[in-house]
């Protein structure tokens, strides 16, 4: 399995706009933040999770040619807003199946509402083929690619984590239900989200990140949706020897 990071940094990004802190001003390529998103390789089958409001930009550079299918954690803009960057592909390929849970294909619908209820043809409409995913009920894109959606909290917001064999995703939560928990044992690679240092309302920070680490017990485990408050370099020296910030365009296999 091959997992490439295309985005790693918070809704903002980071840089953040305006912003003269020393992260902001760094020349350290590993400071620079698109928003988060993951491309998943395995089986012959590419899967994007989350199409995120810089998808253009990620897909261009890593030169992105082909995808299978869509997985969406939750309906906030800097997750969502590049779904109408899917239409070269479905120019080329056809629909794409998009999977999401009930409560982001509402949102999905309404924010969307020009693809699912056209009222004027002509520049081409994303071409979409939804699927809801329920917790904890597994799903294949191929014989050796199983995909599991499993609930975290985003503050009160329900978002979905996936989990894809023996690696899982699970961005913006700052709560981990128990059956979620196990669902998230037995990983060779977890991804987590870590807003930043200071306790957040709606996220994890390194601490409470770090605490689901150690609980879980990964082999290896990278934090996402990284701000600005948090420096590669420097921070980097408070994490454990299996733990290490993410990176855009990072690859892991």
């Amino acid at each position: 399995m091959k997992l490439t990071f295309l985005g790693t940094g918070t809704s903002t990004g980071v840089p953040s706009i305006g912003c003269d802190c020393e992260t902001c001003l760094s020349d350290d390529f590993r400071n620079k933040r698109l928003r988060v998103s993951i491309l998943i390789e395995h089986d012959g089958k590419t899967i994007l999770v989350d199409t995120s409001i810089d998808f253009r930009q990620q897909a261009l550079r890593v030169k992105l040619k082909h995808l299978d299918a869509v997985l969406i954690t939750h309906c906030h803009v800097d997750h969502v807003f590049g779904l109408d960057d899917l239409r070269p592909f479905n120019f080329r390929y056809g629909a794409m199946g998009v999977y999401a849970n009930e409560i982001a294909w509402k949102d999905l619908r309404r924010i969307f509402q020009y693809v699912f209820e056209p009222s004027h043809f002509g520049g081409g409409l994303p071409q979409l083929i939804p699927h809801t995913v329920v917790n904890h009920s597994s799903f294949c894109f191929s014989e050796n690619l199983t995909v599991t959606p499993m609930e975290v909290i985003h503050g009160k917001l329900p978002v979905v984590a996936y989990r894809f064999n023996d690696f899982a995703y699970a961005t913006d939560l700052s709560f981990i239900p128990e059956d979620t928990m196990d669902g998230l044992r037995d990983l060779d690679v977890l991804v987590l989200d870590c807003v930043g240092l200071k306790l957040h309302a709606t996220h994890l920070n390194l601490d409470s990140a770090l605490e689901y680490i150690e609980k879980l017990k990964p082999k290896r485990a990278f934090l996402t949706h990284l701000n600005h408050s948090i420096m590669y370099e420097r921070d980097s020296k408070l994490l454990p020897d299996n733990v290490q910030f993410a990176v855009d365009e990072l690859i892991v296999e």
